[in-house]
C-alpha cells in the first residue's frame, strides 16, 4: 500500500505519494486548499486512486522542539481529514523541510518562479521520505 504525504500550508498543500514498495517518496502535485470537507473528499479520492492506506502530515514543530499554534492547527486539520476520509493520519516533524527543499531546487539551478510552483510538493516528499525511512528502520 502507498502512503500520501502532505505539507499543509494556509493556501496550498504539497502532495507526495510513495511507490508501491513504500521505499521512495515522489512529489505529486500542489493542491490549492478549499473548504476542509472539499479537501478531505479530494484526498479520499486520491487515496482510492493511489491505493493509499495512510496520510502523513508534516508537523511544524518549533526549532527548539516546542509546539506552537501552527502545530495545533495542523493537528485539527489532520483530525478532520481522519474523520472525513476514514484514513489513519500520522504526523512527522517537518522542521527545515521547506529550507531543505528550497536548497535542493536552487542547487539544481531552478529559477525562482519555477521553485515557487514546486516547493510545496518537494517539501511533502521530504516529509513522506522521512516517514518511510522511519518505518523501514522498525
Amino acid at each position: 500500500m502507498r502512503k500520501i504525504g502532505l505539507d499543509v500550508g494556509d493556501v496550498r498543500i504539497g502532495v507526495a505519494v510513495s511507490d508501491l514498495s513504500g521505499l521512495i517518496a515522489c512529489p505529486r502535485e500542489t493542491y490549492q486548499r478549499r473548504a476542509p470537507a472539499a479537501d478531505a473528499e479530494y484526498f479520499k479520492k486520491l487515496a482510492e486512486i493511489e491505493n493509499a492506506d495512510e496520510l502523513v502530515l508534516g508537523l511544524p514543530v518549533n526549532m527548539d522542539g516546542t509546539r506552537g499554534e501552527r502545530v495545533r492547527l495542523i493537528e485539527e486539520y489532520g483530525e478532520g481529514l481522519r474523520e472525513l476520509t476514514g484514513l489513519p493520519v500520522v504526523y512527522m516533524d517537518e522542521r527545515l523541510t521547506t529550507v531543505q527543499a528550497e536548497r535542493s531546487l536552487i542547487e539544481s539551478n531552478m529559477r525562482r518562479e519555477k521553485r515557487k510552483l514546486v516547493i510545496d510538493k518537494v517539501a511533502a516528499s521530504l516529509i513522506l521520505q522521512a516517514y518511510l525511512d522511519k518505518i523501514k528502520r522498525r
